[in-house]
């Protein structure tokens, strides 16, 4: 059987949980701001998944200081990077992308974004879109608009790649297709969010480039 084939003119890449693995230092930040609230750090955890700090703030905390706590969690996860890696195939992927042809689009602020690619041994790409530049976060179609806007290219003519129910949401509503990983979610929540393929990781992607287009096969 031929490996599945997907024809798209450029990527937009998710970060945590599709090119790098922090979910450890995720789940140790947030179950400490948990902690001080009395609140569940398994729920706090999955809440936050995918989507920008703040939001979560808000939601849990609505009389909080919001700008405060994002301001703490912030700090925490820019110190806590000790087992930030990257994920199975993310490297040489991105290797032979050009950079117009691709962006990362995080939920992460700016700074973060920057000292995880750092610590992950990736190249800060040229095109990042990060919460410190949208007004509104995942699953809100803003992030993934942004990222088809900065390369040029319309957002049906990209392909998502996403590992969170939000992201994926937020790539849909862009009008993008969106090929989700089960690195950190399990296959029903990506079906519901609406994910159009899914795969095990970056590993499972084999790029061609073909008269102009990208062409993954997913094997």
């Amino acid at each position: 059987m031929l490996p599945m084939q997907i024809r798209c003119r450029t990527l937009l890449f998710d970060m945590d949980g599709v090119l790098v693995d922090s979910t450890p230092a995720v789940a140790r930040v947030w179950t400490v701001w948990a902690n001080r609230f009395g609140l569940n750090p398994a729920e706090v955890v999955r809440q936050a998944h995918g989507r920008p700090s703040i939001a979560t703030i808000r939601e849990l905390l609505p009389s909080a200081d919001h700008g405060a706590e994002n301001q703490i969690i912030e700090r925490a996860e820019i110190e806590d990077i000790e087992d930030v890696i990257a994920l199975p195939g993310t490297i040489q992927l991105l290797s032979v992308l050009p950079d117009d042809r691709f962006a990362v689009v995080t939920s992460a602020s700016h700074p973060l974004a920057v000292v995880r690619l750092g610590a992950a041994c990736f190249a800060i790409p040229k095109h990042l879109v990060t919460s410190s530049d949208v007004q509104r976060g995942k699953p809100d179609p803003e992030p993934y608009l942004r990222g088809a806007q900065i390369l040029g290219i319309p957002p049906a003519d990209c392909v998502v790649i996403e590992d969170a129910p939000a992201g994926i949401q937020s790539g849909k509503a862009a009008g993008s297709r969106v090929l989700a990983l089960r690195t950190t979610t399990p296959d029903a929540a990506l079906h519901a969010a609406g994910a159009d393929w899914i795969i095990t990781d970056c590993s499972n992607i084999h790029l061609q480039p073909i008269q102009g287009d990208l062409v993954l096969e997913l094997i």
